[in-house]
């Protein structure tokens, strides 16, 4: 059984910036890729960053330059340093981690980015 949990959501203002973390943990040792992804009201779900195992990192065009993705790989643990908000950027964010074809999700943090 696999849980992931992130934390680190809230209320910014815009050009605020906000750190999100999660740790995946369970019967799975190392997951290939770990990533973020965010679904605003109305809107379908979309991947923010993702980090794999090996040191890929792919971001999302409208994150590009503002947002870092970072990884603990030995703890499989998460984190997104989100820097210059803007209110687009309001949405609740998920973790996922992959393994083996699976993906397993958070249950999601709200950021709210006001202007």
């Amino acid at each position: 059984q696999v849980r992931v949990v992130e934390s680190g959501g809230g209320l910014a203002q815009a050009g605020g910036s906000l750190r999100l973390s999660c740790v995946a943990s369970g019967s799975i040792f190392i997951f290939a890729a770990m990533g973020w992804y965010r679904q605003a009201p109305g809107e379908q779900r979309e991947l923010v960053a993702r980090a794999t195992i090996g040191g890929r990192v792919e971001y999302a065009d409208s994150v590009k330059g503002r947002f870092t993705i970072s990884r603990d790989s030995g703890k499989n643990t998460l984190y997104l340093r989100m820097d210059s908000l803007k209110p687009d950027d309001t949405a609740v964010y998920y973790c996922a981690a992959f393994h083996g074809g699976e993906a397993y999700w958070g249950q999601g943090t709200q950021v709210t980015v006001s202007s």
